[in-house]
């Protein structure tokens, strides 16, 4: 995301040379189709500038979406530099603009054109579902053959014929998720307490070396951390705050929550924390002041890097309500989340289940009501040790869930080590 700060492990690691790229500004002036033409091609232009003076890679290695104009791009970098070209598949970039523009705007049959003619020139395609390995050989022809595409010699004129293939490899998360210790959430709640009202203690403490948030409290004279007593429930989302994620949703089944709270329930109060940038977080923002909640605070942060894995793994369910785009890929939120061992309550989509498997690692609700019954169930004997909630983490915690680095090395190399 532009503007995000990339985590210490990237930064300081010597073997990869980060390229910062300027944003481009549409220019103002013109019909809205000049502007957004105008702005391709110089984003093409700075693109092709940049992968020229970058060595002579063996690989390419390009995700899409975003994919205009960088798969054409780096397809014709390739030609040039005699590269392999890799596309690792997250969504349909088509899909992603049709949210906005509607599915039969003509902007949106274009890209999706220029998404499948230029999608089929890689050498190689990975992906994100089996679903979507099955659309791009199925709808997309990307598949194991021999296509009649001109590769290093098109330029020249000539043709050639080459095999190549969709995989599936499963986004996972990297090392840097995991549950995160009692001492080093205290810190963190701390930290966040000194901007966000909701982390900070709800009574002061009675002895001056015990130092408390909401959800922590500090002996000084013995270093030992715990929880409060009767602490809130820690939940958490993450969002780019698109169209492809309606948190209205959420906020319906907070509404209810709270009746439940009212209406006589035995429920902990609630800490609900979203974080992210994005276009409609002033939106939401503004429908979130409009809420008066006696049980509920929720609190939109932007956190560093460092931050969002501890916050993840400090918290006691994670809610998603990405909704995908072409119904193919997966939320990474939830990969991040399961990496903390953290259960999840997510919206069904089309290919959900290959990541969130029901009753076992977390729930699937199709609507704010179904949400407000899975947040009733789960929390209703919150924090017990033997509750529904600890059962989908104890299980997460069994499953040996492979990270980034192990699955790269199981998928990709082979393919690599095997051009």
């Amino acid at each position: 995301m532009i503007g995000s700060k990339l985590h210490k492990d990237v930064l300081c690691n010597s073997k990869i040379k980060i390229v910062p790229i300027s944003e481009v500004a549409a220019l103002k002036v013109g019909p809205r189709i000049f502007q957004y033409f105008t702005k391709v091609v110089v984003q093409a232009a700075q693109l092709c500038y940049i992968l020229m003076k970058t060595g002579s890679p063996s690989y390419i290695l390009l995700q899409n979406p975003p994919g205009l104009p960088s798969i054409a791009v780096t397809w014709l970098v390739c030609c040039i530099r005699r590269s392999n070209l890799i596309i690792d598949w997250h969504n349909y970039g088509y899909t992603i603009m049709s949210l906005t523009h509607g599915k039969q705007h003509p902007i949106v049959h274009l890209a999706k054109w220029y998404e499948k003619i230029f999608g089929r020139l890689a050498d190689y395609s990975f992906c994100v579902t089996n679903a979507m390995k099955e659309d791009l050989r199925t709808n997309w022809h990307i598949n194991t053959a021999v296509l009649t595409i001109p590769r290093y010699t098109v330029l020249m004129g000539s043709s050639c014929f080459y095999h190549y293939s969709a995989i599936t490899l499963y986004d996972k998360p990297p090392s840097i998720f995991k549950e995160t210790p009692l001492d080093i959430q205290h810190r963190l709640f701390m930290k966040l307490a000194e901007e966000y009202a909701p982390f900070k203690a709800r009574t002061m403490s009675e002895c001056s070396e015990v130092e408390k948030s909401v959800f922590t409290e500090l002996d000084s004279r013995t270093g030992s951390v715990t929880h409060v007593q009767g602490r809130p429930a820690l939940l958490i989302s993450s969002t780019s705050w698109t169209e492809d994620e309606d948190f209205s949703i959420l906020l319906r089944a907070l509404e209810d929550f709270e009746q439940f709270i009212n209406d006589g329930a035995q429920l902990p109060s609630l800490v609900c924390v979203i974080t992210g940038k994005g276009p409609l977080k002033q939106y939401y923002n503004h429908l979130i002041e409009k809420l008066h909640f006696k049980h509920i605070q929720i609190c939109t942060p932007w956190l560093e890097a460092e931050e969002y894995p501890l916050l993840l793994g400090s918290a006691d369910l994670g809610v998603c309500l990405h909704k995908s785009s072409s119904g193919l890929d997966l939320p990474m939120k939830v990969v991040d989340m399961f990496g903390c061992c953290l259960p999840v309550c997510a919206i069904h989509f089309t290919c959900l289940h290959e990541l969130v498997k029901h009753e076992e690692n977390g729930l699937i609700f199709a609507n704010s009501n179904e949400l407000a019954e899975q947040l009733k169930m789960l929390f209703s004997d919150f924090p017990n040790v033997t509750s529904r909630l600890n059962r989908f983490r104890k299980n997460l915690q069994e499953s040996k869930q492979l990270r980034w680095d192990e699955s790269w090395d199981q998928t990709v190399l082979p393919v690599l080590k095997n051009p």
